[in-house]
């Protein structure tokens, strides 16, 4: 089904007919967690489009290559089946990537790949995360939900930085195909979609508790961990407009409730998680209809998605394209800056070689 703007207060969008050619046309596309659930979801609906209307180029990012190319097989199936492209293959255009967030050696192989492969990247998808989980540390050290959902991400997106401004700054969309009907084609329009939460608010008092990222923070409950990981996600993609505003789009967004694995952990917590998780499944949307808003984000015209401060900020948004206010934190340019320095400080020396 739909979202229908008068039920939900926002926009009313189906990807299967309101992806326009040029949003994704000859892109290359990066998505994190793409062997299930939304970000899964987001890939078959890239390639859920007309033959002449396809990317390029997509990333399916996964902790293993097995689960990648399951998740590939699939979306083959899916396309075929749908009628769009019978003779579709996925393989000839989606690329399993290995990716662990919670090891930045793992993240730095994966970022080697794509720079090596890849001439442009124009849509980046922050969409892998964890909810609720059991206390634990990354790699590195740093408290699991944290590392995981925004460290992860802000050392992938450190990374992949100088292959999106290069496809930013090239000349008229650099090797995309051009309009048939010779008019001048638009400039590059370079994405990155980062999904928060509707948890973000869900934070300790001080926002962030940057004395303990690096442990297990056990003595802040799993959902305020949670919460400040999702505030992060926010506050970063916020300050990362503000460095590039003329090159970069981003947005940040909430997906809804949607009945993922996400919330596998929290149902496996306990009686309690399996009690809340076995109730909250009768309102929980599907993932298809999950997965409509970051979709929508990525490839919406770029007036759309932008937030209404104008160029350099991000905006957050709810499904669909639901432009709503953030908790007071994720307003808080102090903590925001605060948090892209203590990132920056912690990434030091995690460029790569050569």
């Amino acid at each position: 089904m739909n979202y229908i703007p008068f039920l939900s207060g926002g926009v009313s969008f189906n990807p299967r007919t309101d992806i326009a050619p040029s949003a994704i046309q000859g892109k290359t596309i990066l998505v994190t967690g793409g062997n299930a659930g939304l970000g899964k979801q987001s890939i078959l609906e890239f390639v859920r489009q007309p033959a002449s209307s396809l990317p390029s180029r997509i990333w399916l990012c996964s902790r293993s290559l097995e689960r990648a190319q399951s998740a590939i097989d699939d979306i083959s199936t899916a396309v075929q089946s749908s009628g769009v492209n019978p003779d579709f293959d996925a393989s000839s255009i989606i690329k399993p990537l290995e990716l662990d967030l919670t090891s930045f050696d793992s993240i730095k192989s994966a970022a080697r790949v794509v720079l090596k492969e890849s001439d442009r990247l124009d849509i980046l998808m922050l969409n892998a995360g964890i909810m609720a989980t059991a206390t634990g540390v990354t790699a590195e050290g740093y408290e699991i939900q944290f590392g995981t959902n925004h460290l992860g991400h802000a050392l992938l997106t450190k990374l992949l930085l100088p292959l999106l401004l290069k496809t930013a700054r090239s000349a008229k969309g650099n090797d995309l195909p051009q309009p048939a009907d010779g008019t001048p084609s638009t400039p590059p329009d370079v994405r990155v979609v980062i999904l928060s939460s509707e948890g973000h608010r869900l934070t300790p008092l001080s926002g962030i508790c940057f004395p303990t990222l690096k442990s297990n923070q056990s003595s802040i409950m799993t959902w305020q961990r949670y919460g400040q990981s999702k505030l992060a996600n926010i506050l970063f993609g916020k300050q990362l407009a503000a460095h590039y505003p003329d090159e970069l789009t981003v947005v940040s967004l909430h997906p809804g409730a949607v009945n993922t694995e996400l919330f596998n952990s929290f149902r496996d917590s306990g009686w309690v998680g399996w009690a809340t998780t076995g109730f909250l499944k009768f309102f929980l949307s599907t993932v298809e209809d999950g997965a409509r808003n970051q979709v929508w984000a990525a490839t919406a015209p770029k007036e759309q998605v932008q937030s209404e401060e104008g160029k350099g900020k991000c905006g957050y948004f709810l499904p669909v394209g639901k432009k709503v206010g953030e908790s007071g934190w994720a307003k808080d340019e102090e903590l925001g800056r605060r948090l892209w320095e203590w990132t920056e400080g912690e990434l030091e020396g995690q460029e790569l070689e050569g």
